[in-house]
């Protein structure tokens, strides 16, 4: 487990909004992967791979903290969010009038 610290610090990096979906991280971590590459870096090949290390962290942070997250399945909160105005209304009130 890691502390609230170590997540934002690692949300920050990999540059997450405050909502992201995993489809998001994986893109900022490839994304930046791609920039930070040591291959890329001739030059600067120990900054490179520093970042590379911190990136991979980072993202280990960001993923350890999504596949442990509790989430919520029930049916009070599926119909919140995926009922139509229409349905949610009909189910709260009965039919249209």
């Amino acid at each position: 487990m890691y502390s609230f610290e170590q997540l934002i610090k690692a949300k920050t990096l990999l540059g997450l909004r405050e909502s992201a979906s995993l489809k998001e991280v994986k893109l900022s971590y490839k994304n930046l992967m791609k920039k930070w590459h040591p291959d890329k870096h001739k030059d600067d090949t120990l900054k490179a791979t520093t970042m590379s290390i911190t990136i991979n962290e980072a993202y280990e942070i960001v993923l350890s903290y999504c596949n442990n997250y509790e989430y919520d399945f029930s049916e009070e909160k599926i119909k919140r969010d995926y009922l139509t105005p229409a349905q949610w209304w009909h189910e709260k009130f009965g039919a249209n009038t």
